[in-house]
């Protein structure tokens, strides 16, 4: 079995973490769009119907990923160091752990997904699946740069929050006004929206969306490499 793998199983092999991955997702899409919408309308947004049932399958893959991508980096610090040292370097090590947090990471995006087909007649299926996608990487690229520098559970974990419902309540349709600069899923909130509503998505916001997901995963990667032979 590859290192990947081997990362992957010592996450799944403990049945409350499968369930994490699996059941949290799914209940969270099937019970909070109405919770988005009172949210939005305190806030001045708009976020209502189909379009906020949408927006919660990308918050719950987004939420989960980023909780797994903070203990994915933060609990394996002894054990990155000993494979580092052993010969495999940090580089490696970090392929293998933050290529196992995104297989994961990609089972809480279908377990969110699916919930959101059950929920609703998605417009456009294959929109959603990519923007739920993208809401999970960049959250396990969140988690995983908090966990690289940040070992304390109680701090790293409040701070991925803190990030989270900063990023939230001031994205697409939860505010009057434009979102902020730190609204950092804005696009891929933007793409989940307009296939709930059967709306198309620019060119412009895709390309956006690949830019900013990429580059956080690159530099969740640098991190976690840098902070690995800090270790070392």
């Amino acid at each position: 079995m590859t290192r990947t793998g081997v990362f992957a199983r010592e996450q799944l092999r403990a049945p409350f973490t499968v369930a994490l991955l699996v059941v949290i997702p799914a209940l969270f899409v099937m019970s909070a769009a109405g919770a988005l919408s009172d949210f939005a309308s305190a806030l001045g947004g708009s976020l209502t119907g189909d379009a906020a049932v949408g927006l919660s399958a990308g918050w719950a893959a987004a939420f989960i990923s980023g909780a797994l991508g903070f203990f994915q980096a933060a609990s394996s610090r002894g054990a990155d160091r000993r494979l580092a040292l052993a010969g495999l370097g940090p580089a490696r090590v970090a392929v293998s752990r933050i290529a196992a947090s995104v297989g994961l990471a990609f089972i809480a995006a279908t377990a969110a997904f699916v919930a959101l087909l059950l929920r609703v007649d998605v417009a456009h299926p294959l929109h959603a699946a990519v923007a739920v996608l993208a809401f999970a990487l960049l959250y396990l690229a969140i988690g995983v740069l908090v966990g690289s520098l940040i070992a304390a559970p109680l701090e790293g974990s409040l701070l991925v929050v803190f990030i989270f419902l900063l990023d939230a309540f001031a994205g697409p349709g939860m505010s009057g006004g434009p979102p902020p600069p730190w609204a950092v899923s804005q696009k891929a909130a933007d793409i989940l929206i307009a296939a709930g509503t059967g709306t198309g998505t620019p060119t412009d916001d895709w390309v956006k969306v690949a830019v900013v997901t990429v580059g956080a995963l690159v530099a969740a990667f640098l991190v976690f490499v840098a902070s690995a032979r800090n270790r070392a």
